[in-house]
């Protein structure tokens, strides 16, 4: 036993205990940061050191391809080989090749790479506007049912029995569902979840197929396990058969893919699915500072499900920092200021996140950390590898020079289905439609620097507005789904406002209790420094789960009184003046008003009568892009007024 008390070496008393348990059923509950991956391989060691099983008869499944990659390292060091390590799709396929051909007589289909080519002309044919979704929320929603095990044929029934809204109206989107299937079935293809579902099959109608699975594999563990829909667990008692040997980590605080299928409630119930079942607590962080992991453990409060509570092993760091902020470009311009303080105070650009709700909230810090000159790289999709830019400069590469630069961007984005008075009720259409705005906005832009500029020269201003993206290197722009599993020196948590975190819209809402663990996840991806912020704009108000926090938003400042109160020649006040520029300006660029200047602001303008750059640029709201985008015809206005 000289080696197996060797892996133990170095594990708190909740790692050990959960290390030395290598009978099933156990349950480890690890906590944000609290060393879940080392916990798990030293167990895994531990079974085959203690000889209770050998490494060939263990399978560990892991979520992604990466993270078995790593599991099996972690093994290789603590001497151990031959123990499989797969996702649930690897794990499927591969049996699917060993077993389906000689227990069915058939050939295993093809699989496809993705749905999409399936889905496309599909989708072309639907009325607009829904012609525009994009392709990859059809394909969601068809795998948001198939992950449930809903067929094409108990769709609609499926979504009235649990309450869910999909991407498109209910009977457009079944169409879509059924075509897709019809269509791979005609092409003899298999999905990713088909993979399962066939795996499902096998070992059901196959007792042989069954027998040699439960022969092979001995004893299971499985990570992430908060994130497992009923397919995956459909399969996982496949394997199991009648027989104990499970152990399952997760944390429920950090379930987040619930448009997956995921559901913590396998992680939760599983006690009493598994009476008599080992249960361990990881709570001991060796991530986040003591600063950090009061913010996170004043939320976890609220979060239900099995009570943990992170416990620092890191010596006392800087206090997290809560601001709000005049408006969008003034927290934007507060985020890179401090990127830039905390770089010359030696953290690594990559050791920094900046992270959002939505994909659409990318652009504006592509744009202020490229002027800046900071290296950044966008793990979600950059303003110009998504589908809206992509699209629009594909189609502007084929316009001639001779064409208007304004009005032939406002065709193209107009033919994508633009709609400024949409309201989307998913991310994905919402950034979709943000940055076709964008594009109309850069265009007029454009148009007024560059009297003779053509499509060529505005997709290499755009390349060149955009450039300081840099692959692998510079400060990471991310939203919270991407951000799990993740972890950085400092992470900035933006526009922290009620309809955006939560998010909603005006037909639909996600669940305030996933998004508040999207918060979770945010908070607990900080080492040392942790920023929560929000604009004060329009309407908006901050989110409510800033106050769960203890964090009180204050009100914003109110107008000085008698601000604006000059008569222009051109009757009505400075800031009517203004406001009605405003007007116009925001419908030639088909954005929001707002997205220009907040009223607060135009109130100050008016009320400091700025004569030039510098006083202008001294008004709060009045960031570096709005000085070039209109400071000469704002200095203009107040000039004549």
């Amino acid at each position: 036993m000289g080696a197996a008390e060797e892996i133990l070496e170095g594990l708190n008393d909740a790692q050990r205990e959960a290390a030395v348990a290598v009978r099933g059923p156990v349950a480890i509950l690890a906590g944000a940061g609290t060393g879940k991956t080392t916990t798990i391989t030293r167990r895994i060691a531990y079974q085959v050191a203690s000889g209770t099983f050998p490494a060939q008869r263990l399978l560990a499944v892991t979520f992604t391809e990466k993270a078995a990659g790593e599991l099996k390292s972690r093994l290789a060091k603590l001497g151990v080989d031959g123990v499989e390590a797969r996702t649930f799709h690897a794990a499927a396929l591969s049996q699917l090749r060993r077993s389906w051909e000689p227990e069915t007589g058939e050939r295993l289909p093809e699989i496809l790479d993705s749905k999409a080519p399936l889905i496309a002309s599909l989708a072309n044919a639907l009325p607009p506007p829904h012609k525009f979704m994009p392709r990859s929320e059809l394909a969601g929603e068809i795998e948001w049912a198939k992950n449930r095990m809903i067929p094409w044929r108990r769709y609609l029934a499926g979504l009235e029995e649990l309450d869910h809204q999909p991407p498109i109206p209910a009977e457009l989107m079944a169409g879509i569902y059924e075509g897709y299937e019809r269509r791979k079935e005609r092409t003899g293809r298999l999905d990713f979840e088909d993979m399962l579902l066939l795996a499902v099959r096998l070992l059901t109608d196959h007792p042989h197929a069954a027998e040699d699975v439960r022969s092979r594999f001995h004893a299971f563990t499985v990570d992430e396990y908060q994130d497992v829909n009923p397919l995956q667990q459909a399969l996982l008692e496949c394997w199991l058969g009648d027989r104990p040997e499970l152990c399952v980590v997760g944390d429920d605080y950090q379930t987040i893919y619930s448009f997956t299928g995921a559901s913590p409630s396998y992680l939760l119930g599983f006690v009493d699915r598994h009476p008599g079942a080992t249960v361990v607590r990881l709570e001991e962080n060796y991530r986040s500072t003591p600063q950090v992991l009061t913010v996170a453990n004043a939320l976890s409060k609220r979060l239900g499900g099995f009570a943990k509570q992170l416990r620092p092993t890191l010596p006392d760091g800087p206090n997290p920092t809560a601001r709000a902020l005049a408006d969008t470009d003034a927290e934007v311009a507060f985020v890179v200021s401090e990127v830039q303080r905390l770089h010359s105070e030696g953290v690594a650009y990559e050791e920094m996140a900046v992270i959002y709700r939505i994909n659409a909230r990318s652009e504006a810090y592509e744009e202020s950390l490229a002027e800046a000159r900071i290296p950044y790289q966008v793990r979600d999709g950059a303003f110009l590898r998504r589908p809206a830019a992509r699209a629009v400069t594909a189609k502007l590469r084929r316009v001639g020079p001779s064409e208007d630069i304004v009005s032939t961007v406002e065709s193209l984005t107009d033919g994508l289905g633009y709609d400024p008075r949409s309201d989307p009720d998913d991310t994905e259409e919402l950034t979709r439609q943000a940055d076709l705005g964008r594009l109309r906005a850069l265009a007029t832009e454009f148009a007024a620097a560059h009297l003779d500029g053509d499509a060529a020269s505005f997709i290499a201003e755009l390349g060149r507005r955009f450039s300081t993206r840099e692959t692998g290197r510079g400060v990471n722009l991310l939203t919270y789904h991407r951000a799990k599993g993740l972890e950085f020196d400092a992470v900035f948590l933006t526009r922290l406002l009620d309809k955006e975190l939560p998010f909603r819209s005006q037909r639909s809402a996600a669940d305030p209790t996933e998004e508040r663990r999207l918060l979770y996840v945010g908070i607990t991806r900080a080492r040392k420094h942790l920023y929560l912020s929000w604009p004060r704009e329009g309407r908006s108000s901050p989110s409510p789960f800033l106050e769960e926090l203890g964090i009180v938003a204050p009100e914003p400042p109110r107008p000085p009184v008698g601000a604006a109160v000059r008569v222009s020649a051109r009757g009505g006040t400075t800031f009517d003046v203004l406001r009605e520029w405003r007007r116009k300006r925001a419908a030639a660029d088909g954005v929001p008003a707002y997205l220009v200047f907040h009223d607060k602001t135009l109130v100050q303008i008016a009320e400091e009568r700025p004569r030039d750059w510098a006083d202008l640029a001294s008004i709060p709201g009045v960031g570096p892009a709005k000085l070039d985008r209109y400071a000469e015809e704002i200095l203009a206005l107040v000039a004549s007024t």
